[in-house]
């Protein structure tokens, strides 16, 4: 391991955790989705515990404690809904998880829990919970948007505890769709980073340079196209960093670090209005007079930053 000294590779944060990658202590024990008597069994005990997911949110509630937790009761007291009811794992004490997909969040009589997407949550919540919640809100949006075969168009069924949908007519079997993103920090020779601004964003908002992996494409050649076709900039070396999931709506972001073969920049226009080189100093004095924003507290972006500058970034609580 390298150094605390070692600003280059920004080794002072690079084992910090990213946001939303943790296990949270869950065995997803996916060799129990299949078993519907130990599914049955699971649903039924006392120590199980229950949340409901809808549009991407769930309820979440801050404790005097000052913890923010996700608010979960024991499955008897949790809203009917056996077609969606979703098993999401199981800790270290033997405490089962599942989340419900409702239309609608249940009410509270005593108006403390609020509803919250993952961009909110994530920072507020324990390792446990944000990787309940990350899993569950992954498969709410799949389950919503893939219910019928693509290769008949008939209605399919769930199975295996929320994790696969069956078509009844041709014996299909349709799995969570993910797809690939790859997110990189561009540094050049004189060891700047480069980072851009899209066209749909504020003033001020600059992060690193993301896009979607192709299909037939490896992911550092999508690294190297995607640097080129948003910034011009050309791409030599490709290092790859960490993953995260981000389930808005299904995606895995792929982290790395390029290098780039030349300092030129011919921004493409359509996606991105604005890219600059930054030093570690003209970053630091920008985020000092408002000129870039506070990084948002959950992407992966601001953990490939980190690893460069050497030092924690400015955050926002929401992107």
């Amino acid at each position: 391991m390298t150094t605390s000294t070692d600003r280059t590779t920004g080794a002072a944060t690079a084992d910090r955790p990213i946001t939303l990658t943790s296990t949270g202590g869950i065995d997803r024990a996916s060799h129990h989705r299949l078993d519907e008597a130990w599914l049955a069994a699971a649903w039924s005990h006392p120590t199980t515990r229950v949340f409901v997911v809808s549009g991407g949110q769930a309820l979440i509630e801050d404790k005097e404690d000052g913890r923010t937790e996700l608010v979960m009761m024991p499955s008897f007291d949790a809203p009917f809904t056996e077609a969606h009811r979703y098993f999401l794992g199981v800790d270290e004490n033997g405490v089962r998880y599942f989340a419900l997909q409702k239309d609608t969040l249940p009410g509270r009589m005593d108006d403390i829990a609020r509803p919250a997407g993952l961009r909110e949550a994530g920072v507020l919540l324990s390792e446990r919970d944000s990787a309940l919640m990350v899993h569950a809100i992954g498969l709410e949006n799949w389950q919503r948007t893939h219910r019928f075969c693509s290769r008949c168009g008939e209605r399919t069924v769930i199975a295996a505890a929320g994790h696969i949908r069956r078509c009844p007519a041709c014996g299909a079997e349709h799995y969570p769709r993910t797809d690939p993103a790859v997110i990189m920090l561009v540094t050049d020779d004189q060891d700047r980073a480069l980072l851009g601004r899209q066209v749909h964003w504020p003033k001020g908002r600059f992060s690193t340079l993301a896009g979607f992996v192709e299909p037939g494409e490896s992911i550092e050649a999508a690294v190297i196209r995607e640097v080129a076709e948003e910034s011009g900039v050309a791409v030599g070396s490709v290092a790859y960093v960490a993953s995260q999931p981000w389930p808005f709506p299904s995606s895995l972001m792929l982290g790395f670090m390029a290098r780039a073969a030349s300092p030129e920049i011919r921004v493409d226009g359509d996606e991105i209005e604005e890219a600059r080189w930054f030093s570690r100093d003209e970053l630091r004095a920008a985020f000092a007079s408002g000129e870039v924003l506070p990084f948002s507290g959950i992407s992966i972006a601001a953990r490939l930053v980190e690893r460069w500058y050497g030092e924690p970034l400015p955050r926002t609580a929401r992107t």
